[in-house]
């Protein structure tokens, strides 16, 4: 995507061949600045510590942190340590397991001299793989919003409320939940996006708000919990978020907050779709709410907030009393009875076993 009018992914190998470039998520929207990943203890900590995040960028951060690894031991045994340093990064988001397992699947196999080599070309297909899926799931999500239009007449505006951040930043390219914005913007149909503060590390704010800024697509930031009132007043047309996980029934983890948009679209007969890549799906679960691991973050991501005084200095700030403790869940699971459909790679679905297994044959295993 264009930044400043300069084309960027989120991800990609350096121009020496020797290391990694990110985009440090953790210093949006105040400063872009492009960092590099050396080793595989940078590529771990990129993870865990969210300089990159969003389920298709942190498994396509692992593929290359396995190569970036590589240069210190090439063994079976390596390659094992590796992938569990990594897994252990982020329990929730099924893309880093998918994406570790798939470059051990690929690379054990090897005499160990063609590992490295091999490693780097493997971390690349995932993430050319990726951007593919995810400008197809931008094509089948338009669908969605150009339903919509017409039946406005074609005249007004397509108003669309999202959570978190689920742009390109959280993938390598397009995004998810934003790549139908981004393809309908692409189309001329006029869109407004709602944008969910998303506390508490503000994804929404610091993430989206700038994406869609930078495309020039109109855009509001909203509190999270004014979705709710939008729906009442018929001010969101359509829902659209991401997913970190989802069930082989249709289930999705998404971050915390999620659930309750639902709710509110439910009650207020507002469309709510999930956009996601079939490598999000775990197929070995079926109740996302008992058996999806929820990652709990630490309390200061509550307690202390991070922004931009009116001297333009970047502060970081705490807003509870010194003695209070917070509890801080990364994620919520929303019921697949609660989402209306399903935006895949592979086209929409119904958010069932039914749906998913019609688009995705090979995974049935009866």
């Amino acid at each position: 995507m264009l930044v400043d009018g300069r084309p960027y992914r989120s991800i990609w190998s350096a121009a020496d061949g020797e290391g990694v470039e990110i985009i440090d998520q953790t210093l949006l929207p105040f400063v872009f600045r492009v960092v590099r990943l050396a080793t595989l203890a940078d590529a771990a900590h990129a993870i865990r510590d969210m300089q990159v995040r969003g389920a298709p960028l942190i498994g396509a951060t692992a593929a290359y942190g396995i190569w970036l690894g590589l240069r210190e031991g090439l063994s079976k045994a390596h390659l094992t340590a590796m992938a569990a340093e990594l897994i252990a990064c982020r329990p929730t988001a099924v893309n880093l397991r998918w994406a570790v397992e798939r470059m051990l699947a690929h690379l054990v196999p090897l005499p160990e001299q063609e590992r490295r080599a091999a490693a780097l070309a493997e971390a690349e297909l995932i993430c050319t793989e990726d951007v593919r899926t995810n400008e197809a799931i931008g094509q089948h999500g338009l669908t969605l919003i150009e339903e919509i239009w017409r039946k406005k007449g074609e005249q007004g505006t397509v108003n669309l409320l999202t959570h978190c951040n689920a742009g390109w930043l959280a993938t390598v390219d397009w995004g998810t939940a934003l790549a139908p914005v981004y393809a309908a913007a692409a189309k001329g149909i006029p869109m407004h996006v709602w944008v969910d503060e998303t506390r508490p590390r503000n994804q929404g704010a610091s993430l989206t708000a700038w994406e869609l800024g930078k495309a020039g697509i109109a855009h509001q930031l909203i509190v999270d919990n004014a979705g709710g009132h939008l729906m009442q007043h018929g001010m969101v047309d359509l829902c659209i978020v991401g997913s970190d996980r989802t069930t082989a029934s249709g289930d999705v983890c998404n971050k915390i907050g999620t659930y309750l948009k639902a709710l509110a679209a439910q009650a207020n007969k507002v469309p709510f779709y999930v956009a996601l890549p079939g490598s999000t799906v775990d197929w070995q679960l079926h109740d996302g709410v008992a058996d999806i691991p929820i990652e709990e973050r630490s309390e200061n991501e509550v307690l202390f907030m991070q922004g931009r005084d009116e001297q333009g200095t970047v502060r970081r700030v705490g807003i509870a009393p010194a003695q209070t403790r917070a509890f801080n869940p990364a994620f919520d699971v929303t019921p697949a009875h609660l989402v209306s459909g399903l935006i895949t790679e592979r086209g929409l679905c119904a958010a069932s076993q039914e749906g998913l297994r019609q688009l995705y044959p090979e995974q049935v295993h009866d």
